[in-house]
């Protein structure tokens, strides 16, 4: 967990400081190996930090092109436990932060301590269960909290003033890294118009002075201007179906990673030029 903290440590108290890049990744597309090597391209090319998405059968919060990458990744048979061996891979040869990214049915199935006892074991700083209302998280937040990992918050543009001030509360209690705004209704994968990144910024920086904790924008950040525009007033920007599709696209590993490093670069180049 200290590890997401580093990331975000300077703009705890100078909002001017280097803005955070945060790149998803589903976990098994097209294999595992891949996956590892994606994931370190996207931190060599300037990821803060690497989110690393569970395959699951019904990703109800996300689009097209994560569906399709996490039925892929389950024919070839990565699931939870695959996906750990990733997070354990990549940080066996890198420092950087990773986030667990899924959905709490195979959390519950295995049980929450043991999940959080694989993760931490695999050197996982945080989890974000996107179907796992706050109200119902206090279990698996004190269980984490114990092993030193993290469980991000979501925020949608939906989510009233009194919520939103629920969460500076609950960040008293439990450690919160930082909170994830989500721009839009939808699904992940859509493009975001410019006017409701440049919204979705500001309210992340909304977010930030109520809660007293730092606060990204995803969903619909898809090319540099989108992430430049919707990390205007926030502390970063999360991209995970842009580089999900040039996975699926790329016929060959070699050149998945040179688009993946191409595109990180300069989604990197865009954040810091805020």
């Amino acid at each position: 967990m200290g590890r997401i903290d580093d990331v975000f440590a300077l703009r705890n108290h100078d909002t001017t400081a280097r803005k955070a890049l945060i790149t998803y990744l589903c976990c098994g597309d097209p294999d595992e190996q891949s996956s590892v090597e994606l994931a370190l391209a996207c931190a060599e090319e300037g990821a803060d930090i690497i989110e690393l998405g569970i395959p699951f059968s019904d990703p109800t919060a996300d689009g097209p092109a994560i569906a399709r990458a996490s039925q892929r990744a389950l024919r070839s048979n990565t699931g939870l436990d695959g996906s750990l061996r990733i997070a354990r891979a990549v940080r066996d040869r890198s420092n950087v932060p990773i986030v667990l990214f899924g959905y709490y049915n195979p959390i519950f199935v295995r049980g929450e301590a043991e999940v959080i006892r694989q993760a931490r074991e695999s050197g996982v700083d945080a989890l974000l269960v996107v179907d796992l209302p706050v109200d119902e998280s206090v279990s698996l937040r004190e269980t984490a909290a114990g092993a030193g990992i993290a469980v991000i918050p979501l925020v949608a543009p939906t989510t009233s003033p009194s919520r939103i001030e629920a969460l500076g509360q609950l960040a008293t209690k439990f450690p919160i890294p930082f909170i994830y705004s989500i721009s839009m209704m939808g699904v992940t994968g859509g493009a975001g118009s410019l006017d409701v990144l440049e919204h979705a910024s500001a309210q992340a920086a909304h977010i930030r002075r109520v809660t007293a904790r730092p606060t990204v924008v995803g969903f619909g950040i898809d090319s540099p201007t989108a992430a430049r525009t919707a990390a205007t007033h926030a502390d970063g920007v999360v991209v995970g179906s842009a580089l999900v599709r040039l996975v699926e696209h790329e016929p060959s590993q070699p050149a998945r990673i040179a688009r993946v490093r191409g595109l990180v670069r300069e989604l990197a180049a865009a954040v810091q030029s805020t």
